[in-house]
């Protein structure tokens, strides 16, 4: 994923998602919303762009996940 985050498939970044955050806030359109455990920022968005994930959001994701796993 760090390598070409561009392309990421959109089930493939749900996966990943779902592993880390649990199931999704919101799941019934094009975009996925997922709750993060700390205060501020407290979600992870995926967005369906003709069955790709986009660029930018999945650096979200390895930060957020990098974040997580932060001691």
């Amino acid at each position: 994923m760090r390598d070409n985050p561009k392309g990421i498939r959109f089930s493939e970044a749900c996966k990943v998602c779902e592993h880390f955050f649990g199931s999704p806030r919101q799941s019934g359109s094009s975009h996925r919303l997922y709750r993060t455990p700390w205060p501020g920022d407290p979600r992870v968005n995926v967005q369906n762009d003709r069955g790709m994930a986009k660029a930018y959001q999945i650096r979200q994701i390895l930060k957020a996940i990098e974040k997580l796993n932060m001691p």
